[in-house]
């Protein structure tokens, strides 16, 4: 079925320029890492994406083990793409990543030239495209030269099944060998996917200088910590939260009597900014200008309609910041 498709779509959001590329992505671009597997309910990642789409989101991200099982969240993206949007294709920026275990046996892993590409191709068959917009590497390999990895990123691109290409949890050193090599072919990285929110700041410890100095864009992912940064566990673990089911990443035990008081009290300067504390946090990461873009999850249309009101108040002043921080490291 097409879809109606809002006239008025791009009025309400922000769109920041991808490093120094040509490139602008949405403030708010929606990952599909989880809720969009076969264990989920289809019509409601179609209403989700439906929603993303209309309210100017143009930034889909995926991988090839989303799921769960893995494979399923492009699959079905790729249903729903063909029989909902495919007349917009061209103005959706669409990202798949390879990295992580994904078939048995030993050119399933990690970041081999055979892995990535061959995981490429399966990605488009899946998602029924012929190209995606960006391939990231999502992980570095300790047992492949950087060098093979990043060719391979480059090959894709000359073979005209990616346009532009990224990495995935790679620190500080590493990006920077990956981007002088990746510039050494002719092929820039555009954009950089690291872990990052108020509870995970390991990229201020020189990742983000590099990224500036060479011009890359960066898309944190778990911006919400997985939802801890949420009034979603403000009274323990609710039934049909990601800390509650067998299959996610979040854990039970993660839920600290620590980390609740801190989320209590970040809690209590969000309503003072008249906003949620998912709306802060996304806020929070937003203020900085090496930030292109932050990648949101949505287990339903009504918490993505409540992140997107961030857009609302991005802005935070001095004495914010100093709270939040003293929150932060207390």
């Amino acid at each position: 079925m097409n879809i109606p498709v809002s006239e008025n779509r791009y009025d309400n959001m922000i769109y920041n320029r991808c490093g120094e590329s040509g490139l602008k992505l949405p403030v708010i671009s929606l990952g599909l890492w989880h809720n969009f597997g076969g264990v989920d309910k289809l019509e409601t990642a179609r209403d989700i994406i439906h929603y993303a789409f209309n309210s100017g989101i143009t930034h889909f991200d995926l991988a090839n083990n989303y799921g769960p099982p893995p494979g399923s969240a492009e699959e079905n993206f790729g249903r729903i793409l063909k029989s909902d949007l495919k007349n917009y294709r061209d103005e959706m920026i669409i990202s798949s990543k390879a990295g992580y275990l994904m078939w048995p046996g030993p050119y399933g892993d990690w970041g081999s030239r055979k892995y990535l590409l061959s995981s490429l191709d399966q990605s488009l068959k899946r998602m029924q495209l012929d190209y995606v917009d960006i391939f990231y590497s999502h992980r570095p390999d300790p047992e492949t030269p950087i060098e093979e990895t990043m060719m391979a990123l480059d090959h894709a691109v000359r073979q005209g099944k990616a346009l532009y290409v990224g990495i995935s949890n790679y620190s500080a050193d590493e990006t920077r060998r990956a981007t002088e090599v990746l510039e050494s072919l002719g092929t820039p990285c555009l954009i950089h996917q690291p872990k990052y929110s108020m509870f995970e700041r390991w990229v201020e410890d020189g990742l983000l200088d590099v990224l500036q100095e060479k011009g890359i864009g960066c898309i944190p992912f778990s911006p919400l910590a997985q939802g801890l940064l949420t009034d979603k566990y403000l009274k323990g673990v609710p039934d049909g939260s990601r800390a509650s089911k067998a299959h996610g990443f979040l854990k039970k035990h993660q839920i600290t009597d620590d980390k609740l008081q801190k989320i209590y009290k970040l809690n209590q300067i969000a309503e003072r900014r008249e906003q949620s504390l998912a709306q802060m946090a996304l806020s929070w990461l937003l203020k900085d200008n090496r930030i292109t873009s932050v990648l949101i999850g949505a287990s339903s249309v009504a918490q993505l309609e409540d992140n997107l009101q961030l857009l609302d108040n991005i802005k935070f002043s001095g004495v914010e910041l100093t709270e939040i921080e003293e929150i932060l490291g207390g």
